[in-house]
């Protein structure tokens, strides 16, 4: 498979799950009406295993462009490969988000809440103050990106099918990706992310997870959908890619 396809695939399946979960809380007469942040946010981390388990052999299962960022600033990833990512992460999120819908549309028009609706497909803060919306962002994707810098995985598939594991950095062999074997590991990282730094704004640490469906929130048709709030859109791009690049430099710093 294609490293493209797969991080349109992967990402589409994070969000299948992420916004799926929130639909299944928020919206009414649901099964799941109610039942908090803790459903949410064990949702978004099998979304995150899931995703990975099944992508990570062909892309490194990145489906972040935060991740994507980080890995090449670090020298883990190539260059020329980050903006096809991130239009294949976009991409992917902006389908995910439309599956929600497909699945949880005789719902949407049960809910009056446009804010609920909302949150289905972006992120908000619960403070609107942007200073702070931002550097919540900034480290919470720190945190998950830090991370995945240590987290074994077996890399991925090129497209002439060679298996890339790892690069050389200063004489050492270094791996790089999100392969299968990280999945577990990756997703109680973004577990703990969401119980203990979600609360402020949501924690979207993935400007992928939020610009594709956010996209998606502007163009679907469904009964009081209200704004989709593009004055804060910028905080789950640049925090992310700022958090990223700050985790980059400390990796390479130690």
């Amino acid at each position: 498979m294609s490293p493209i396809i797969a991080e349109i695939i992967g990402t589409a399946i994070l969000i299948l799950f992420g916004g799926g979960v929130v639909a299944n809380v928020v919206l009414n007469k649901t099964k799941g009406n109610s039942s908090g942040w803790i459903v949410i946010t064990w949702g978004w981390a099998m979304g995150v295993f899931v995703a990975v388990f099944a992508m990570g052999q062909f892309s490194g299962a990145h489906i972040n462009p935060a991740v994507t960022i980080g890995l090449a600033a670090a020298g883990l990833f190539d260059w020329g490969m980050v903006i096809p990512y991130m239009l294949a992460q976009t991409l992917g999120g902006f389908i995910g988000a439309v599956l929600v819908w497909l699945a949880y549309k005789d719902h949407f028009a049960a809910t009056e809440d446009e804010a609920a609706k909302l949150a289905i497909f972006s992120t908000s803060p619960e403070i609107r103050k942007y200073p702070s919306n931002f550097m919540t962002e900034v480290i919470g994707t720190f945190i998950l990106v830090y991370g995945v810098f240590f987290i074994t995985s077996p890399g991925f598939i090129t497209t002439d099918g060679e298996m890339l594991t790892a690069i050389v950095i200063n004489g050492q062999e270094v791996g790089f990706g999100l392969g299968a074997l990280s999945a577990l590991p990756v997703a109680f990282l973004v577990l703990g992310i969401g119980l203990a730094l979600g609360g402020p704004t949501g924690y979207a640490i993935n400007p992928a997870r939020d610009l594709g469906p956010r996209i998606a929130h502007a163009v679907l048709p469904f009964p009081h959908k209200g704004t989709s709030d593009w004055a804060y859109s910028w905080v789950p791009i640049f925090g992310p890619l700022t958090g990223a690049l700050i985790a980059a430099g400390l990796f390479l710093l130690i």
